[in-house]
Protein backbone atom coordinates (compact mmCIF):
# COMPACT_ATOMS: atom_id res chain seq x y z
CA UNK A 1 0.00 0.00 0.00
CA UNK A 2 1.28 3.40 -0.63
CA UNK A 3 1.29 4.80 2.63
CA UNK A 4 4.35 2.10 3.68
CA UNK A 5 6.39 3.78 1.36
CA UNK A 6 6.13 7.13 3.27
CA UNK A 7 8.93 8.11 6.15
CA UNK A 8 8.77 6.34 9.47
CA UNK A 9 6.98 8.70 11.35
CA UNK A 10 5.46 10.33 8.97
CA UNK A 11 1.18 10.55 8.74
CA UNK A 12 -0.91 10.08 5.80
CA UNK A 13 -0.51 14.24 5.70
CA UNK A 14 2.80 13.48 4.43
CA UNK A 15 0.84 14.00 0.90
CA UNK A 16 0.76 17.57 1.25
CA UNK A 17 4.61 17.48 2.18
CA UNK A 18 6.99 18.53 -0.52
CA UNK A 19 4.30 20.74 -1.93
CA UNK A 20 4.56 24.80 -2.27
CA UNK A 21 2.31 27.13 -4.10
CA UNK A 22 4.39 28.78 -6.89
CA UNK A 23 5.44 32.37 -6.07
CA UNK A 24 4.90 33.41 -9.66
CA UNK A 25 1.86 31.79 -11.13
CA UNK A 26 0.01 29.87 -8.22
CA UNK A 27 0.47 26.77 -9.45
CA UNK A 28 1.09 23.37 -7.26
CA UNK A 29 4.65 22.54 -7.95
CA UNK A 30 7.83 20.24 -5.49
CA UNK A 31 10.07 22.22 -4.04
CA UNK A 32 13.22 20.95 -6.73
CA UNK A 33 13.58 22.25 -10.12
CA UNK A 34 11.07 24.92 -12.21
CA UNK A 35 7.41 25.27 -12.02
CA UNK A 36 5.80 23.24 -14.71
CA UNK A 37 3.14 25.86 -15.50
CA UNK A 38 5.43 28.98 -15.92
CA UNK A 39 9.03 27.65 -15.40
CA UNK A 40 10.33 29.50 -12.87
CA UNK A 41 12.45 28.21 -10.31
CA UNK A 42 11.91 28.84 -6.78
CA UNK A 43 13.70 32.00 -5.04
CA UNK A 44 16.76 31.45 -3.21
CA UNK A 45 16.58 31.02 0.55
CA UNK A 46 19.14 31.87 3.05
CA UNK A 47 19.43 31.19 6.53
CA UNK A 48 19.70 34.66 8.82
CA UNK A 49 19.65 35.44 12.28
CA UNK A 50 17.49 37.54 14.04
CA UNK A 51 16.66 38.55 17.83
CA UNK A 52 13.63 37.87 19.09
CA UNK A 53 11.47 40.57 21.51
CA UNK A 54 12.87 38.46 24.39
CA UNK A 55 16.55 39.26 23.53
CA UNK A 56 17.11 35.33 21.92
CA UNK A 57 19.06 35.04 18.82
CA UNK A 58 17.00 32.80 16.53
CA UNK A 59 18.36 31.50 12.87
CA UNK A 60 15.13 31.52 10.50
CA UNK A 61 15.35 31.65 6.67
CA UNK A 62 14.54 34.41 4.17
CA UNK A 63 12.65 33.05 1.89
CA UNK A 64 8.89 31.32 3.52
CA UNK A 65 7.05 29.26 0.54
CA UNK A 66 3.36 28.48 1.12
CA UNK A 67 2.07 25.15 1.34
CA UNK A 68 0.21 24.23 -1.13
CA UNK A 69 -2.79 22.82 0.87
CA UNK A 70 -5.81 25.13 0.67
CA UNK A 71 -6.00 25.19 4.35
CA UNK A 72 -5.69 23.34 7.86
CA UNK A 73 -8.47 21.06 7.50
CA UNK A 74 -6.31 19.92 4.44
CA UNK A 75 -4.59 17.67 6.86
CA UNK A 76 -7.04 17.25 9.23
CA UNK A 77 -8.93 15.05 7.06
CA UNK A 78 -5.93 12.88 6.01
CA UNK A 79 -5.18 12.21 9.72
CA UNK A 80 -8.78 12.10 10.40
CA UNK A 81 -8.45 8.62 7.63
CA UNK A 82 -5.52 7.77 8.82
CA UNK A 83 -6.58 6.97 13.01
CA UNK A 84 -9.91 5.35 11.12
CA UNK A 85 -7.80 2.55 9.62
CA UNK A 86 -5.39 1.82 12.15
CA UNK A 87 -7.74 1.84 14.71
CA UNK A 88 -8.20 -1.55 16.38
CA UNK A 89 -11.35 -3.22 15.34
CA UNK A 90 -13.31 -4.51 17.98
CA UNK A 91 -15.23 -8.11 17.93
CA UNK A 92 -18.39 -6.16 17.39
CA UNK A 93 -16.90 -4.95 14.44
CA UNK A 94 -16.79 -8.08 12.68
CA UNK A 95 -19.75 -9.31 10.36
CA UNK A 96 -20.38 -12.80 10.84
CA UNK A 97 -18.55 -14.86 7.86
CA UNK A 98 -21.55 -16.27 6.72
CA UNK A 99 -24.15 -12.37 6.74
CA UNK A 100 -25.71 -11.82 3.77
CA UNK A 101 -25.66 -9.30 1.99
CA UNK A 102 -22.57 -7.92 3.53
CA UNK A 103 -22.61 -5.63 6.44
CA UNK A 104 -21.79 -1.83 6.54
CA UNK A 105 -18.27 -1.89 7.32
CA UNK A 106 -16.80 -0.74 10.64
CA UNK A 107 -14.75 1.60 9.21
CA UNK A 108 -17.12 2.94 6.85
CA UNK A 109 -16.19 6.44 8.08
CA UNK A 110 -13.33 6.79 5.68
CA UNK A 111 -15.37 6.99 2.88
CA UNK A 112 -17.78 9.59 4.18
CA UNK A 113 -14.26 11.96 5.62
CA UNK A 114 -12.96 11.76 2.40
CA UNK A 115 -15.93 12.50 0.55
CA UNK A 116 -16.08 15.73 2.49
CA UNK A 117 -12.88 15.94 1.66
CA UNK A 118 -12.73 15.58 -1.99
CA UNK A 119 -15.92 17.75 -2.16
CA UNK A 120 -13.89 20.81 -0.24
CA UNK A 121 -10.88 20.49 -2.97
CA UNK A 122 -13.58 20.52 -5.57
CA UNK A 123 -15.02 24.00 -4.11
CA UNK A 124 -11.25 25.03 -4.26
CA UNK A 125 -10.86 24.18 -7.70
CA UNK A 126 -13.74 26.11 -8.79
CA UNK A 127 -13.22 29.06 -6.48
CA UNK A 128 -9.91 29.40 -8.48
CA UNK A 129 -11.88 29.59 -11.27
CA UNK A 130 -13.99 31.89 -10.72
CA UNK A 131 -11.41 34.57 -9.04
CA UNK A 132 -11.74 37.24 -12.09
CA UNK A 133 -15.69 36.80 -11.62
CA UNK A 134 -17.06 39.31 -8.84
CA UNK A 135 -17.21 37.99 -5.78
CA UNK A 136 -21.02 37.89 -5.28
CA UNK A 137 -21.40 36.11 -8.79
CA UNK A 138 -19.43 33.28 -7.56
CA UNK A 139 -21.35 32.98 -4.13
CA UNK A 140 -24.32 33.16 -5.90
CA UNK A 141 -22.78 30.42 -8.71
CA UNK A 142 -21.78 28.10 -5.79
CA UNK A 143 -24.81 28.66 -3.56
CA UNK A 144 -27.12 27.87 -6.83
CA UNK A 145 -25.02 24.79 -7.71
CA UNK A 146 -24.69 23.01 -4.22
CA UNK A 147 -24.90 19.39 -4.78
CA UNK A 148 -21.64 18.33 -5.93
CA UNK A 149 -23.02 16.43 -8.79
CA UNK A 150 -24.22 19.87 -10.42
CA UNK A 151 -20.39 21.23 -9.29
CA UNK A 152 -18.47 18.38 -11.10
CA UNK A 153 -20.59 18.99 -14.28
CA UNK A 154 -22.36 22.09 -14.67
CA UNK A 155 -20.93 24.85 -12.79
CA UNK A 156 -17.66 23.15 -13.92
CA UNK A 157 -18.51 23.29 -17.55
CA UNK A 158 -19.72 27.03 -17.07
CA UNK A 159 -16.00 27.33 -15.11
CA UNK A 160 -13.95 25.80 -17.62
CA UNK A 161 -16.03 24.96 -20.72
CA UNK A 162 -15.39 20.85 -19.81
CA UNK A 163 -16.58 18.47 -16.94
CA UNK A 164 -14.06 17.25 -14.04
CA UNK A 165 -14.29 14.20 -15.59
CA UNK A 166 -13.06 15.46 -18.98
CA UNK A 167 -10.55 17.06 -17.16
CA UNK A 168 -9.15 13.74 -15.60
CA UNK A 169 -9.75 11.71 -18.61
CA UNK A 170 -7.38 14.37 -20.84
CA UNK A 171 -4.24 13.77 -18.28
CA UNK A 172 -5.12 9.39 -18.43
CA UNK A 173 -7.17 9.15 -15.02
CA UNK A 174 -10.27 7.93 -16.58
CA UNK A 175 -9.80 4.87 -14.18
CA UNK A 176 -10.14 7.09 -11.33
CA UNK A 177 -13.51 8.69 -12.68
CA UNK A 178 -14.79 5.57 -12.61
CA UNK A 179 -13.94 5.24 -8.99
CA UNK A 180 -14.85 8.23 -7.92
CA UNK A 181 -18.49 8.03 -9.54
CA UNK A 182 -18.81 4.22 -7.74
CA UNK A 183 -17.80 6.30 -4.23
CA UNK A 184 -20.24 9.40 -5.15
CA UNK A 185 -22.80 6.46 -5.59
CA UNK A 186 -22.74 4.51 -2.35
CA UNK A 187 -21.57 7.26 -0.18
CA UNK A 188 -24.94 8.78 -1.35
CA UNK A 189 -27.14 5.58 -0.68
CA UNK A 190 -25.22 5.08 2.72
CA UNK A 191 -26.25 8.96 3.63
CA UNK A 192 -30.13 8.28 2.09
CA UNK A 193 -30.43 5.24 4.50
CA UNK A 194 -28.51 2.22 3.48
CA UNK A 195 -25.63 1.50 5.65
CA UNK A 196 -24.29 -1.43 3.57
CA UNK A 197 -23.81 0.96 0.63
CA UNK A 198 -20.61 1.22 2.32
CA UNK A 199 -18.62 -2.34 2.70
CA UNK A 200 -14.98 -3.34 2.96
CA UNK A 201 -13.78 -3.69 -0.25
CA UNK A 202 -15.48 0.18 -0.43
CA UNK A 203 -12.83 1.11 1.93
CA UNK A 204 -10.45 -0.57 0.76
CA UNK A 205 -10.46 0.82 -2.89
CA UNK A 206 -10.50 4.51 -1.24
CA UNK A 207 -7.86 4.19 0.76
CA UNK A 208 -6.00 2.29 -2.15
CA UNK A 209 -6.73 4.96 -4.35
CA UNK A 210 -5.66 8.20 -2.40
CA UNK A 211 -2.55 9.46 -3.28
CA UNK A 212 -3.15 8.34 -6.71
CA UNK A 213 -6.29 10.92 -6.01
CA UNK A 214 -4.74 13.43 -4.56
CA UNK A 215 -1.84 13.94 -7.49
CA UNK A 216 -4.76 13.62 -10.21
CA UNK A 217 -6.38 16.75 -8.33
CA UNK A 218 -3.33 18.40 -8.41
CA UNK A 219 -2.61 17.98 -12.52
CA UNK A 220 -5.92 19.36 -12.57
CA UNK A 221 -5.86 22.19 -10.35
CA UNK A 222 -2.10 22.92 -12.40
CA UNK A 223 -3.86 22.03 -15.77
CA UNK A 224 -7.01 25.32 -15.05
CA UNK A 225 -4.05 27.40 -13.67
CA UNK A 226 -1.89 26.77 -17.32
CA UNK A 227 -5.21 27.32 -19.29
CA UNK A 228 -5.93 31.19 -17.40
CA UNK A 229 -2.39 32.00 -17.85
CA UNK A 230 -2.91 31.37 -22.35
CA UNK A 231 -3.51 34.41 -24.24
CA UNK A 232 -7.38 35.44 -24.31
CA UNK A 233 -8.20 32.74 -21.90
Amino acid sequence: MWYETLPAGRSWAALWSGYVLCSQCSAIRGTEGNCEVCGVSLPRSEFIAIRSDDGRKVTVPSVVLAGAEGRYEDWIYLQMMEREWRRPRLEDDRPPASSHPPEVSSRAAIVVLFWSYFESRIERLLRSGLAAVPPPIAEDLLRRYSSIGSRLDRLYRLTFEATYADDLRELGFADLWLHLARVHERRNAFAHGDPRAIDDPLVLSVVEMLRTEHEAWIAVFNKRVAHRRKPGS
